[in-house]
């Protein structure tokens, strides 16, 4: 039961993924990456390789996730074999790579992570965002959704709100009126 649940919750991701959802995409790499990266590491036996493995494997999933079928075969499935076959195609790579023999490249390699600062900061920013976005209302709030989080244009929203161009962009332009000025406080 908790499988046909799963797969359902997988195959709705897919689809969504598949039109340009960036939100279902990133719940289905929450949801599959454990799993996925357990695969991966049982066939190149490491952990930076797996994780290489991985990346290419979810940019794959993203780029293809329009032509997945749940006929041919459960997500999951679909997904295992897109990175059981990449972690294959790399274990059977010939190893072209340059050894850093004086680990030139090693030792200039900076560290783009961000600091623990700046972590905190762009956790404060996200938490004001989402205590001032529960301030909109609800059409503002699905508006500003869809054209900034989800990518569309004002009339991609109009359309697919079944509204008028205009009452969008006025919808759009007071949310982030509000938006502003509960930023600014």
């Amino acid at each position: 039961m908790a499988d046909l649940v799963l797969n359902e919750k997988l195959a709705a991701l897919l689809s969504r993924a598949g039109i340009g959802d960036k939100n279902a995409f990133a719940e289905l790499y929450d949801t599959t990456k454990s799993k996925l990266f357990s695969v991966s590491l049982r066939i190149v036996r490491e952990r930076h390789l797996a994780e290489e493995v991985l990346q290419d494997s979810f940019v794959n999933i993203w780029n293809n996730a329009a032509g997945y079928a749940t006929a041919k075969s459960a997500p999951m499935t679909w997904m295992t074999a897109i990175v059981r076959n990449r972690s294959l195609d790399l274990v059977r790579r010939p190893h072209l790579e340059l050894q850093d023999e004086e680990e030139f490249f090693t030792l200039n390699l900076e560290d783009e992570s961000l600091g623990p600062q700046d972590q905190l900061l762009k956790a404060r920013d996200k938490s004001r965002i989402e205590h001032c976005m529960k301030g909109l209302d609800g059409e503002q709030l699905q508006s500003i959704s869809l054209a900034f989080f989800q990518g569309l244009s004002h009339s991609e929203v109009a359309k697919h709100l079944g509204r008028p161009l205009g009452t969008i962009k006025t919808h759009i332009r007071r949310g982030l009126m509000r938006l502003k000025g509960c930023l600014e406080s």
